[in-house]
């Protein structure tokens, strides 16, 4: 009841209206289809935690989010930390919690724009017929194989905050800037790495988002070796190998952790497999933060400022 209370006062609140393209209605294609909108979208939700923080750092009119489950990623709404106060300074409510679809919940809220993922557990696919069958503004987007950059363009041509997409770009761009120019020239070669996440092992690609940043800040990705090619039993953003393999998979001189904090990293250096690794004996072995796991703009952002804060202590 608290949820839809919250969700019929954000209603009651008037959105602020920018100055918007004049070239409507739009005919989008996206994952789920093709969407026509008649006029730039007002009352904006988000059915992807994944998402948000890219609708935030945009500043469109969002009304409200799905919450996650809540967890140390999590504020108490379940709102992810990253961006968490920056959804409560903006007074967006919680859609529904725990990444538990509610079409009540969307009802509700009547939004003239559902952003939704593809992909990843705040998937909405399966629910597409039931939203567009009842005539519901969905636009899908797939967040496992875009940037956040990628994706904001997207949303910008949706909503019609092309240039908000491409503010929040350039401000990411500028501070990148000035963290890399706090750091000593000439990085090295370094390499990233998922280490026991949910049991996994992982080597990053060098497209993937969380090396975009590291290379951003003027290091060298050494990706997996080719002669391990075949040891990899999924490849995504990330190359899956088994534990046996990851000290042959490791050749840069520093090694970023991501998805882990400080314990990943002691984990990490006490782990006897590893313990003859360059980066290890040098202690050159630094947490991307729990935050890493998905980069958006502010997710992006920490992980920068981690890098920074552990090189220049």
């Amino acid at each position: 009841m608290l949820r839809y209370l919250l969700l019929a006062t954000a209603l009651a609140t008037p959105l602020a209206t920018p100055a918007f393209a004049q070239d409507w209605p739009r005919t989008l294609p996206h994952e789920g289809g093709e969407l026509t909108l008649t006029a730039p979208p007002q009352r904006i939700v988000s059915t992807s935690p994944s998402l948000t923080g890219i609708l935030l750092a945009m500043d469109v009119p969002l009304l409200a989010s799905t919450a996650a489950t809540r967890t140390p990623l999590t504020d108490e709404n379940g709102f992810f930390t990253q961006w968490a106060d920056v959804a409560v300074s903006r007074d967006v409510a919680v859609l529904y919690p725990n990444l538990t679809f509610d079409i009540e919940a969307l009802m509700i809220a009547a939004p003239d724009l559902i952003i939704g993922a593809s992909t990843g557990a705040d998937s909405i696919v399966s629910y597409l017929p039931d939203l567009q069958a009842m005539d519901m503004p969905v636009f899908v987007l797939n967040y496992s194989n875009h940037s956040w950059q990628d994706l904001a363009r997207q949303i910008g041509a949706a909503t019609g905050h092309e240039a908000g997409a491409e503010a929040a770009i350039a401000r990411f761009d500028t501070e990148m800037a000035a963290i890399r120019a706090q750091l000593p020239a000439g990085g090295g070669r370094v390499t990233v790495v998922g280490y026991n996440l949910g049991g996994s092992y992982s080597i990053g690609r060098t497209e993937s988002p969380q090396a975009r940043v590291v290379e951003a800040l003027g290091f060298d990705i050494l990706p997996l070796p080719e002669a391990l090619r075949p040891q990899v039993s999924r490849s995504s953003d990330f190359d899956f190998i088994s534990h046996e393999y990851l000290s042959a998979a490791i050749e840069g001189e520093t090694v970023f952790l991501f998805g882990a904090d400080q314990s990943g990293v002691a984990a990490f250096m006490a782990d006897p497999v590893l313990a003859n690794l360059p980066a290890v004996q040098a202690g050159r072995v630094y947490a991307l933060g729990l935050s890493s796991f998905r980069v958006d703009y502010y997710s992006g952002l920490q992980m920068a400022h981690l890098v920074a804060d552990a090189l220049t202590q």
